[in-house]
C-alpha cells in the first residue's frame, strides 16, 4: 500500500483549506468529524446530508481533506480513520476552522428550516 500524504502544518494554506470545503458534502464530512471526540471510519459517511456516497467517491473526498491538511487518516486493518487536525490549525490559523463549522452549521439549520416550512407548505395545499 501506498503512505498517504499529510502536509506538515507549514505547508497548509488558507487558500488549500477553503478550496477543500468549498464543496457542500466535504465540508459536512469535516464539520461531522470536528464535531466527534474519536477519529471517523470512512464507512460513516456512506450517507451525507440524506445523498449516498459511493465509495470512489468518498475516498477521492477524503483525498482533497487530507491533502488540504484538515485531517490525518491511519489506516486499521481494511478500515481508515480519519480525525480532525484542529488543534494544529487552530494554532497555525486561529479561529479560522471555528468560524468556518460555526458559519457551516448555521446554514444547515437554516437549510433544514427552510426546507420544513416548504414540506409543511406542500402538505397544507392538498
Amino acid at each position: 500500500m501506498r503512505p498517504l500524504f499529510h502536509p506538515a502544518i507549514e505547508e497548509v494554506t488558507v487558500e488549500g483549506i477553503l478550496h477543500a470545503l468549498a464543496d457542500p458534502v466535504r465540508v459536512a464530512m469535516y464539520t461531522d468529524i470536528v464535531a466527534q471526540e474519536c477519529p471517523q471510519s470512512c464507512s460513516n459517511f456512506l450517507t451525507v446530508s440524506d445523498k449516498a456516497i459511493p465509495k470512489s467517491t468518498l475516498s477521492q473526498h477524503f483525498r482533497v481533506l487530507r491533502e488540504a491538511g484538515l485531517i490525518r487518516s491511519e489506516r486499521h486493518g481494511v478500515e481508515m480513520h480519519n480525525a480532525s487536525r484542529c488543534a494544529e490549525l487552530e494554532a497555525r490559523f486561529p479561529g479560522l476552522i471555528r468560524a468556518i463549522v460555526t458559519a457551516h452549521t448555521i446554514q444547515s439549520a437554516e437549510e433544514a428550516r427552510s426546507k420544513s416550512r416548504r414540506s409543511a407548505g406542500r402538505a397544507s395545499s392538498r
